[in-house]
């Protein structure tokens, strides 16, 4: 396909397996038909994981897409089918959107056969909740500045695809689950001022570095840096051919690493910290100029989250509050310990922060 259109003017989009994109390619998007549907665990599940984290486990593909997106100067697309016989709610769409859309990519909306089908048949509801995944699209595209923003963050994490980056339920979700914001560095782009914001750093698999590019993480820690690297003879359990996410046994072996990642981050601060947000997920980004820093926020649940709290280092004088089903509305910050602190009254499916 991609020869007999060679020469025409007509755009090939190729989703392939995670493991056969390329990042590096003359294609217009770096896409994926693989992915796990959004959302939380859950817990009355017999069979559903549990994860070092300790956090309420959530399904998502952010780690997955930051990896992703920090690997190309392309869009990211992912187009994970709703599960098999699912009459999803609404919010479950509206999840599945932010989940890709707060990392800078785009969801390739699909539809569960039921609500298809009561679509195209003109069912009140289905037209409702239809407008309402449109009103959500609209509002990330009417803001597609933010795609352009870069992680924000004082933790770098430095992995490839042998080192589980293609992966759902890595370590980069691990992170993600306990609000704190990381800088994914591909290994492949690992060079000279890769993590000049960060203070701390997390080599996932040292074999995978050639000798130069161990040198720059020894020039990290020469500077002040701390350096967390996988236990000696550690080695990140291998995908299976087909898999996107670990067996229980592989979040077994996570766990090693994880420990320590966890006893060296600690609560610090190292970008921004959430409180009462044990089912969302967020992402931590900062404008190309470094004059805004931009907090998107993803609720899994499928009730409004209220009285949420983020305290985020550095100083801001203005905060303002978008969400796709309200009005944007001014919020008041005001000085904590850490820099400054913003309150989020209630927000539904998705909401973004943005402060200068």
């Amino acid at each position: 396909v991609r020869r007999v259109l060679a020469d025409s003017r007509v755009t090939l989009i190729e989703l392939t397996r995670r493991d056969r994109i390329q990042f590096d390619s003359n294609a217009p998007v770096a896409g994926t038909d693989q992915g796990v549907w959004p959302g939380v665990e859950n817990p009355e599940d017999a069979d559903a994981k549990s994860a070092p984290s300790g956090a309420p486990w959530i399904d998502t593909n952010t780690g997955f897409l930051r990896y992703a997106k920090a690997s190309t100067g392309k869009p990211v697309w992912i187009a994970m089918q709703p599960p098999p016989k699912a009459n999803l709610t609404l919010s479950r769409y509206l999840q599945a959107i932010g989940d890709a859309a707060m990392t800078g990519a785009h969801w390739v909306v699909a539809l569960d056969p039921d609500f298809n089908r009561r679509l195209l048949a003109g069912d009140p509801t289905a037209l409702k909740d239809w407008r309402r995944i449109g009103e959500e699209l609209h509002f990330y595209q009417e803001h597609k500045d933010w795609r352009a923003a870069r992680p924000h963050s004082q933790l770098a994490l430095v992995e490839d695809a042998s080192s589980g980056a293609l992966l759902s339920g890595g370590i980069l979700d691990m992170i993600a689950v306990k609000h704190t914001p990381v800088l994914p560095v591909p290994v492949p782009r690992l060079r000279e001022g890769s993590m000049r914001e960060a203070k701390m750093a997390v080599n996932v698999d040292p074999s995978t570095l050639n000798d130069h590019q161990k040198e720059i993480l020894k020039a990290f820690t020469r500077a002040g840096g701390t350096l967390l690297t996988g236990p000696p003879g550690w080695k990140f359990p291998s995908a299976r051919p087909g898999e996107i996410t670990l067996e229980k046994a592989d979040l077994d072996k996570l766990d090693e690493i994880w420990k320590e990642l966890n006893s060296m981050t600690g609560r610090k601060n190292l970008g921004a910290r959430l409180f009462n947000v044990s089912t969302m997920i967020s992402n931590l980004l900062e404008s190309p100029d470094g004059k805004q820093v931009i907090l998107h926020l993803v609720n899994y649940s499928d009730y409004p989250v209220e009285n949420i709290t983020v305290h985020l280092l550095g100083k801001f004088q203005h905060a303002r509050l978008y969400r796709p089903d309200a009005p944007e509305k001014a919020v008041a910050p005001y000085e904590v310990e850490e820099g400054t602190g913003v309150d989020i009254d209630s927000m539904g499916a998705v909401a973004t922060l943005v402060l200068e």
